[in-house]
């Protein structure tokens, strides 16, 4: 019986050990994934993703090329990766920020403001992103869900208007110019302030509900 409880125990103890491998190799798969994902990050706001090669990514997290491959196999999936974990660190504007305001311009003009204060902050990561877009496959995916999202925060905005017909078409299309950030981006180079530019842009918009 002695000998059966002393075998039970080296059992259980060999488990443990093996468990506590298993988790410890999983925490290191981790952290490894973590590293190659904060390395793309960090060299697609500094170089672009067009310039960004695997190499690169491997050297700035310590790894070697075989391992960045192993943990992301395609560039869709290391894009996804790099893409959730930037846009974790750097959320756009959301539609909290704004739903209790019913007042068609007073909205209107907040979401612009807050989507060019966005801009500004993250300026370097969407000018890189937006030169590269064409030229990189897996750079379309996550470009497109936020042109979607821009989408949809238009929508949100037209359908405060009540406008119909030919204003209605008018107005997604300024709404939706108005919203990207290469608007913003060549707007903010006359060395306007985000809150000029919102100003000349609901200009634009009242001036159309007028004329």
């Amino acid at each position: 019986m002695a000998c059966q409880a002393l075998n039970k125990h080296i059992c259980l103890l060999n488990m443990e050990k093996r468990n506590y491998k298993k988790t410890r190799r999983a925490e290191q798969q981790d952290q490894t994934r973590e590293r190659i994902v904060k390395a793309t990050v960090a060299l697609h706001e500094e170089l672009g993703p067009a310039k960004t090669s695997i190499k690169a990514v491997a050297e700035k997290a310590g790894v070697q090329r075989l391992t960045v491959y192993r943990h992301f196999p395609d560039e869709v999936s290391l894009f996804q990766a790099c893409t959730s974990h930037w846009l974790g660190l750097n959320p756009p504007p959301s539609f909290s920020d704004w739903d209790e305001i019913t007042q068609e311009d007073e909205r209107s003009y907040t979401v612009l403001l807050a989507f060019y204060h966005y801009y500004r902050r993250t300026e370097t990561m969407w000018d890189g992103a937006y030169r590269d877009v064409e030229d990189i496959e897996a750079l379309q995916i996550p470009m497109g869900k936020f042109e979607e999202y821009i989408d949809q925060v238009r929508d949100d905005l037209l359908a405060c208007w009540k406008v119909t017909g030919k204003r209605k078409r008018q107005l997604s299309t300024t709404l939706r110019h108005c919203l990207r950030f290469t608007t913003w981006r060549s707007l903010k180079s006359d060395n306007l302030k985000d809150s000029q530019i919102a100003e000349l842009v609901m200009s634009w918009i009242n001036n159309q509900q007028t004329s």
